[in-house]
């Protein structure tokens, strides 16, 4: 089977993918442990498989220890490059693009992937990714991970935009824009939803100004966008690692939860 896809830049770093990881953790581990064959991939984890050795161990010890990873590239140096990391069944490494080499995972991470790629290649990549009912979290993030954003996608469908970051080394929400993933980063024009939503969460965090900390602060920011109409999804113990969840922004907000 021929890879579909295109080589990405490859560039990695040993905890980027710790935000995204915690959250696969958080948000899929039902799905993870129903599963007769609890199995993840890592789609195009780069030139060294770091991301994907720390995705396995992290869901071994969070979710079920018997969750298996494989990690597919396109890029056949890269693969040969990491099989000395592997540690089959539970991790393994195959050339595969967005077609998941023949797999038919329960979850598929795929990061910093799409950001290479044309908008109008979004649809497609979601829907052949998501073809045999796996969930998608693509994303995109800084080069250290401490600014990050993801979809949930299902059947080809967006569900949830989630915001996250280092609160230590948030000076504004602005800094999101730039890590928006592919299907929405030229979108934060007036008009549009997400723009809106960037601009709302701008207006929350310079009112919540406080001497206590960043993380209050951005607490107390998540709670005034809730109060102010704005669905934001899960509740205090996701915003205290730096995470606000949100509808996908492709309608005009809506009332919040009751």
């Amino acid at each position: 089977m021929k890879p579909v896809g295109a080589i990405t830049r490859g560039t990695t770093n040993p905890n980027r993918l710790r935000r995204v990881d915690n959250f696969i953790a958080y948000r899929c581990r039902d799905l993870l442990t129903a599963a007769a064959v609890p199995l993840v991939v890592d789609l195009g984890y780069g030139a060294t498989p770091v991301t994907a050795v720390e995705l396995r161990g992290r869901l071994a010890a969070a979710v079920r220890p018997d969750v298996a990873v494989v990690g597919l590239e396109i890029d056949p140096a890269r693969v040969g490059a990491a099989l000395p990391f592997a540690d089959p069944p539970r991790l393994e490494f195959r050339r595969g693009g967005f077609e998941l080499a023949g797999l038919s995972p329960v979850v598929v991470r795929a990061f910093n992937v799409l950001r290479q790629y044309a908008e109008d290649e979004v649809d497609a990549a979601w829907r052949q990714m998501t073809g045999t009912g796996a969930l998608l979290v693509e994303g995109t993030c800084d080069e250290l991970g401490r600014v990050a954003t993801w979809a949930v996608v299902k059947a080809g469908v967006p569900s949830t935009l989630t915001l996250s970051a280092r609160l230590a080394d948030l000076e504004h929400p602005a800094v999101f824009a730039e890590r928006l993933p592919k299907a929405l980063i030229h979108h934060n024009v007036p008009g549009h939803p997400v723009h809106e939503l960037l601009r709302a969460l701008g207006r929350a965090w310079e009112t919540e100004a406080t001497p206590f900390g960043p993380r209050q602060r951005w607490l107390a920011t998540a709670r005034r966008m809730r109060d102010e109409g704005r669905p934001v999804l899960d509740g205090p113990a996701r915003w205290r690692l730096g995470e606000l969840t949100v509808p996908w922004p492709t309608a005009p907000p809506g009332p919040g939860p009751s």
